[in-house]
């Protein structure tokens, strides 16, 4: 099974197969390809895709027979639920499905299996050193990172295995990915989708959608495990007001970023899209108030962390000690603030369709780098993370789109707005994309 192009949409065509042949080859290609799956399930996975196949298309439910691949954070009942991690190995098996898992089921999705991801969540980066660290199939010569934490999740889509891969997203996890391999990923609201049934990271910010193809294959996938399907409208691009950032996040961007990015502008604009530069100073504010991840991360790990440490990747234990020093009223005065930077932020955007920059500053690093230099890590981490990080601090919405040039290492295209907003940002990027697809 050939994986797709980056710029070919997988599993919307017909290619002559049955649900259960295309499934059965899904599921060999995932058994071929290294550290992506942590997991496999052959045989629900057929069934779901027999079922499919002797079903009436009129009664089909949404997701029927199609391949779909679930962070290891998510329950499945019977199962220890291991977040990459080694030190969860003897827990207890999950009683039952996550609330995302047993509606994608009852959807009719052919799960293939639980994949791969950093550890406990912790890096935008995706290395695994227990597990692995799957290469981004974006470069087939150079082996470079698939982008954290849902990192295998992004390479079972792009990789072409599967139609989606369910991830989660703290400051990132699926934008990320979805950016540097080429895929979109949408974060919606955190409300609106539950984490019930997943190793937390930080509850504060935790969110759970998917990495796929297209806008329409997010959306698809965001009403099943939302349980409600958004009202989207109709955009024309053509007066459309986006907001473009000059603080924070315009920062030392590569220069294949920077041109990919300017490039994006200016169709948007050529279609009449109206663009803002705006100083947006308020982002500056945003590190200061942004520690929820370290702090809430030790309150969940501080035993585990003080009996067990030295089975912890040693890069995810080090940020989690980050937060054991602050005080209940510090943690209280972060909340406030902010609650407060929301509420300016939301202001500042007011009369815009939404806000635009780089998903994330860089593209994919090589792996072998990364592994060989602590520092290098983490300053990779730490640039991956910036941008997308803004959102969640937010409790906004925010979808990553691919903007680089075809045969071109990926970039992605982050459109963001408010809490709540999902459905006008998902009219806003369908609207993107089509114009984009010429790329």
């Amino acid at each position: 099974m050939t994986p797709p192009s980056l710029s070919e949409p997988a599993f919307t065509e017909p290619d002559g197969l049955n649900h259960q042949q295309r499934i059965s080859a899904c599921l060999e290609r995932a058994a071929q390809i290294p550290a992506v799956f942590t997991r496999l399930y052959a045989d629900t996975a057929l069934a779901a895709a027999a079922l499919a196949d002797n079903t009436a298309m009129a009664n089909r439910p949404a997701l029927a027979g199609l391949p779909v691949s679930i962070k290891d954070l998510l329950d499945v009942a019977g199962e220890t639920t291991l977040a990459g991690s080694l030190v969860l190995r003897d827990a207890a098996p999950a009683s039952a499905d996550a609330p995302v898992v047993a509606r994608l089921r009852r959807a009719g999705a052919a799960i293939i299996g639980k994949t791969n991801m950093t550890e406990f969540a912790f890096s935008g980066v995706g290395l695994n050193p227990h597990y692995g660290t799957p290469s981004n199939p974006a470069d087939a010569l150079v082996a470079r990172i698939p982008g954290g934490s849902s990192s295998g999740a992004a390479v079972s889509v792009a990789a072409g295995i599967c139609m989606a891969g369910i991830g989660s997203d703290t400051g990132g996890s699926i934008r990320i990915p979805a950016a540097l391999c080429g895929l979109v990923g949408f974060k919606p609201t955190m409300r609106r989708v539950p984490v019930a049934g997943t190793i937390p990271l930080a509850p504060s910010l935790d969110t759970i959608c998917a990495m796929t193809r297209s806008v329409k294959d997010c959306l698809l996938i965001d009403s099943v495990i939302a349980d409600t399907r958004l009202n989207v409208p109709a955009l024309p691009l053509a007066g459309l007001r986006f907001a473009l950032p000059a603080a924070v996040v315009m920062a030392d961007l590569d220069a294949h970023v920077a041109a990919s990015f300017a490039a994006a502008l200016s169709i948007l604009s050529a279609a009449g899209a109206t663009l803002v530069e705006l100083p947006m100073t308020l982002l500056e504010e945003a590190q200061q108030i942004n520690r929820f991840a370290p702090i809430e991360a030790w309150a969940w790990h501080q035993t585990l962390l003080t009996q067990h440490g030295d089975q912890y990747d040693q890069r995810v234990a080090k940020r989690m000690q980050l937060g054991a020093n602050y005080s209940p009223a510090e943690i209280t005065h972060l909340h406030q603030a902010r609650t407060t930077w929301i509420t300016r932020m939301e202001a500042e955007l007011s009369g815009f369709d939404a806000m635009l920059m780089p998903t994330v500053p860089i593209v994919a690093p090589v792996i072998a780098n990364l592994e060989a230099s602590e520092d290098a890590f983490f300053d990779a981490n730490r640039l991956l993370l910036r941008n997308p990080s803004l959102i969640n601090l937010l409790d906004g919405c925010a979808i990553s789109l691919p903007c680089h040039a075809s045969g071109s290492l990926p970039v992605g295209l982050m459109l963001a707005g408010p809490a709540m907003t999902d459905a006008h940002l998902i009219g806003v990027a369908l609207a993107v994309e089509a114009a984009l697809q010429g790329l």
